[in-house]
């Protein structure tokens, strides 16, 4: 089997990785923290802290940088955020309001827009994988 006829499998199966990998990170940032916190007057907040999203954030940045610098644009921006909106599908569809369902379109927009633009910027600074320029 010649390396263009692999192309498209390993497009696919990097899809699928990044998709594996942001639930995975979704888990292990978000996943356990279920508890709302209530204030002495009264207001909620929650259930997860700055850090925590913050940190899956960055954390995601690693393989989505790494994906876009090997070429696999697609995986980067189609993998990270099929795995970020089932991830949050799953984590928030026992809201009985229904309104997680707009939360979840949030995600699904968020995540694309920013895993385009990394990408995009990623592309831009490298050529066949070397700096632009050099």
């Amino acid at each position: 089997m010649s390396r263009e006829s692999r192309k498209p499998a390993l497009h696919l199966l990097s899809i699928l990785v990044l998709a594996g990998v942001s639930m995975a990170l979704w888990a292990a940032w978000l996943g356990w923290d279920q508890h709302r916190d209530v204030h002495p007057d009264g207001t909620e907040t929650g259930p997860y802290q700055a850090w925590q999203v913050i940190g899956l954030v960055l954390t995601l940045l690693v393989p989505v940088c790494w994906a876009a610098y090997r070429h696999y644009v697609a995986a980067a921006v189609l993998g990270t955020s099929a795995g970020l909106t089932v991830a949050a599908y799953y984590d928030w569809s026992d809201d009985s309001s229904g309104l997680f369902v707009v939360g979840v379109g949030l995600v699904m927009m968020g995540s694309l827009l920013g895993t385009t633009v990394v990408s995009a910027v990623i592309t831009a600074a490298t050529r066949d994988g070397q700096r632009a320029g050099v």
